[in-house]
């Protein structure tokens, strides 16, 4: 297997040469054990919604044209496009409701070790939700605003707050269409209703209720997980830290933190400064206590605390090879079930935290938000504790590591801006910067590493596109020091000479998954500032490896929102022409935008320049 054709980063070839001499089994070898995937599964046309099948529809019409219920390819696609929005939006929003309830224990004095970290942020909150803040302690408000965003869940109000948010021409097309969210968990429950047999069959239907439901994922619990953060653990603001496996440290007890979570992580954080754990890890040797982060987990406490992120989403196992790593902390979402079986071969320790995601082979050490503190000491002295049982000879930590500036929240950009959006809609109108693109997404082992990221993202800074994103994505970036201001040099003469005056990268990391609600936020903003819809603004979004049904969730309430979005990896769906359809050409008149299906990321670059070229126009610009 040639390494160099998996991925493009360096770290990553070196573990996966280690990982074949020590006879470890890593993603791209289970990839290759599944060749050929099955291709009915590859179009999204075989369904297990009941027990009279597994039925399969032939695309090339040589074998049955229907299910055993009489179910045809349009509906079986649509079906399962829908139930992996609901899924995708399920973990998103379930993430932003443990966030909610950690508020609510902590205004009610359930739990000392959390507080109210960002007061402004949480009174700009209470006033946008109708709750009264003068006079009050923040304890108080926080009370009455988690029990209100709690509400949003199960909501009898017949929208959600946050589509306030929203420009007044996207919302009036949301009540025609009748896909305006009335609560996060209806539009979900309904999902398994309606793909329940016997239900709903027409496709167009089906479709329209997915983007119902994404949108209570993209302008509810996404957005609940990341306003809410931002009052518990302080609203991120530009900082610098290092990034890639070469963050590790050999005299020291490396923790990793992976998953989504940051209500662990960040009193791990915490934890590991504790002055009498670093004299226990002194006595066994170590220098310190280097905590790290992989995936969105590590956009969280990078965010916030500058803390080294040793990669994303293809690399965790990758992180475990190198040896040096004493425990690895999980809690849900993105957590490959095989790290026990990697860490099995080496000393590290895969501490599952989660009640919601236990691995067999791990050691289970529940979270309790009520004991905050506690539990997180606990998880790093069993680190600490595990650095005598490190093998030297195992050792191998790859010297790749890159700076990287990031924590650009909506108000950090708006700070940077001198308070106000102006100066980026001036930019905008000048051409300075041509417009603007969103790259989020996953690593998918099918596509080569980082490579549909990075080269998608140079195309487009080169030609004066400001590029923003969160997740994988820009831990890929990050690692090329594209989350630098000299990677402005990169950039066309316009968006460079922006960057250079801001002293801000070309590429903005915003955060984790649920901060593409901070991209959202900004793009509704630019459009009531303009008096137009979100769907007329030079903007395109794109997520170049995805694979999580998070991803799927994420892709429909952009294009809802009416942002033009080009998928890298081809989705599921090409077993029914007419879902094809209507997802990349019909959707431009419901929604006002599609999605493109671009495998190239240079092809794809050129894609949304058109595209972007196409609004600049439409706009007179």
């Amino acid at each position: 297997m040639k390494f160099d054709d998996i991925t493009i980063d360096l770290a990553s070839q070196q573990m996966l040469v280690k990982a074949e001499q020590e006879g470890i089994e890593t993603v791209w070898d289970r990839l290759k054990a599944q060749q050929p995937q099955c291709g009915f599964g590859l179009l999204g046309i075989c369904c297990r919604n009941c027990n009279m099948g597994p039925c399969r529809i032939d695309p090339f019409g040589d074998g049955p044209e229907k299910g055993v219920c009489g179910a045809a390819a349009d509906t079986i696609v649509a079906r399962n496009l829908l139930r992996a929005i609901a899924a995708g939006a399920a973990a998103h929003s379930d993430h932003g409701r443990d966030i909610v309830n950690t508020l609510y224990a902590a205004a009610k004095g359930d739990t000392a070790d959390y507080t109210i970290k960002d007061e402004a942020k949480l009174k700009a909150l209470a006033n946008e939700f109708g709750i009264a803040a003068a006079g009050r302690g923040n304890n108080e408000i926080a009370l009455d605003l988690a029990t209100a965003i709690l509400e949003e869940f199960g909501s009898t109000k017949g929208k959600l707050q946050f589509i306030n948010r929203v420009p007044e021409k996207r919302r009036q097309l949301w009540e025609k269409l009748d896909i305006l969210p009335r609560g996060i968990d209806r539009e979900i429950v309904e999902c398994l209703h309606r793909t329940h047999i016997g239900v709903d069959n027409d496709y167009i239907n089906l479709v329209l209720h997915g983007l119902r439901t994404s949108l209570g994922d993209g302008w509810g619990g996404s957005h609940i997980a990341t306003e809410i953060s931002d009052v518990l653990f302080g609203v991120p603001k530009p900082v610098r830290g290092s990034s890639n496996l070469g963050v590790l440290k050999e005299d020291h007890v490396n923790i990793i933190l992976h998953g989504h979570e940051p209500t662990l992580s960040d009193m791990i954080v915490y934890a590991a400064r504790d002055e009498q754990i670093l004299a226990e890890a002194a006595k066994l040797g170590a220098k310190g206590i280097n905590v790290c982060g992989i995936c969105c987990t590590g956009n969280e406490i990078l965010m916030r605390h500058g803390v080294p992120v040793a990669g994303n989403f293809l690399q965790q196992e990758l992180a475990i090879i190198t040896g040096a790593v004493e425990a690895m902390i999980v809690d849900v979402q993105c957590i490959m079930p095989a790290l026990t079986q990697v860490a099995g071969c080496y000393h590290t320790r895969i501490i599952s935290t989660s009640p919601k995601a236990k691995f067999p082979g791990a050691e289970h050490i529940p979270f309790d938000e009520h004991k905050a503190m506690e539990t997180a000491k606990k998880i790093v002295l069993t680190a600490v504790e595990n650095f005598k049982n490190r093998r030297p000879e195992k050792v191998n930590i790859p010297d790749e590591k890159m700076a990287y500036m990031a924590g650009f929240s909506v108000e950090a950009i708006l700070e940077a801006l001198g308070g106000s959006l102006n100066p980026l809609l001036d930019a905008v109108k000048s051409g300075a910067i041509k417009g603007i693109a969103a790259v989020v997404g996953c690593n998918n082992p099918k596509y080569k590493h980082d490579y549909g990221h990075i080269t998608f993202v140079r195309e487009l800074i080169k030609n004066d596109i400001l590029v923003v994103g969160t997740g994988c994505a820009m831990i890929a970036c990050a690692k090329q020091g594209l989350l630098l201001p000299e990677a402005a040099r990169e950039a066309g003469d316009g968006l460079r000479a922006v960057c250079e005056s801001l002293g801000v990268p070309p590429v903005l990391h915003m955060g984790s998954c649920v901060d593409i609600s901070r991209i959202l936020t900004v793009a509704a903003a630019m459009a009531n500032a303009l008096g137009v819809d979100i769907s007329d603004l030079p903007l395109a979004g794109a997520a170049p490896e995805w694979m999580s049904e998070k991803a799927v969730s994420i892709g429909a309430y952009v294009v809802s929102s009416g942002i033009y979005t080009i998928l890298g990896t081809v989705p599921p769906v090409l077993g029914s022409p007419n879902v094809v359809q209507l997802l990349t050409q019909g959707a431009e008149d419901v929604v006002g935008a599609v999605f493109a299906v671009e495998t190239d990321p240079v092809a794809a670059a050129g894609l949304a320049l058109q595209h972007i070229q196409k609004k600049r126009t439409a706009l007179g610009l």
